[in-house]
């Protein structure tokens, strides 16, 4: 399996693009996972479409153009949208895809929504690509930490996909001592390595076991 823990949608950069390219390919099918919006930003489908339109979203543009750099065309690129999808639908998305993208926002909602439309078996049976940043990144792995933010006050412990077990991620490293503390927290309360992807400079891949990093890593060992 091929796993890719990113930061942003930006997968054509220049610290990643000329390695992604070896995995991810034009004639490949994605089907992306837009169920990490918030609840109190997205209420109804008129503002699901907001975000993930290709009429009006606001982050449309910025995923599908980070996918056709490298050669997918838009045809072969679906989103599975929590208003419109059944569990039926969702799971053809999912099995007839070569990637599944999971996006940015809450990781937690997003995991809840997973189990809502029964989609985690589907999921951890997916062979091809697993690509997500930032809430998508956490998400893959087995048990994600959250340090503290305006969306998570309080750092916690949260089930993930189960994709990765061995290490735990920080994403949007920026060095902050609430990031540091927390880093050291979950140094000494699950003694595994923590690897911190720098805002908007670094990501993982993690090729059938095997750890690239990608940009702006640090490596926090125990």
């Amino acid at each position: 399996m091929i796993n890719i823990l990113l930061e942003g949608y930006d997968i054509n950069a220049d610290y990643l693009y000329d390695e992604l390219k070896n995995y991810i390919k034009p004639e490949h099918k994605v089907a992306i996972v837009a169920f990490s919006f918030r609840d109190d930003r997205v209420k109804t489908l008129s503002d699901w479409k907001d975000l993930y339109s290709k009429e009006s979203g606001m982050y449309y543009n910025g995923i599908i153009n980070g996918l056709t750099a490298y050669g997918i065309s838009e045809n072969n690129i679906s989103f599975i949208n929590y208003f419109i999808d059944t569990k039926g639908s969702a799971e053809r998305k999912i099995k007839q895809s070569d990637i599944v993208y999971f996006l940015g926002g809450l990781p937690d909602r997003m995991m809840d929504r997973i189990k809502e439309f029964d989609l985690t078996d589907a999921l951890k049976k997916h062979n091809g690509i697993i690509m997500g940043y930032s809430a998508g990144a956490v998400i893959q792995l087995s048990e994600y930490h959250l340090s503290p933010d305006k969306d998570y006050p309080q750092f916690n412990y949260y089930e993930g996909l189960s994709y990765l077990n061995d290490f735990y991620l920080e994403v949007h490293y920026e060095g902050t001592e609430v990031q540091n503390d927390a880093i050291l927290r979950v140094l000494k309360e699950r003694g595994k390595t923590v690897y911190a992807t720098a805002l908007k400079k670094g990501a993982l891949l993690v090729d059938n076991g095997i750890i690239k990093l990608l940009g702006d890593v640090r490596t926090f060992n125990v």
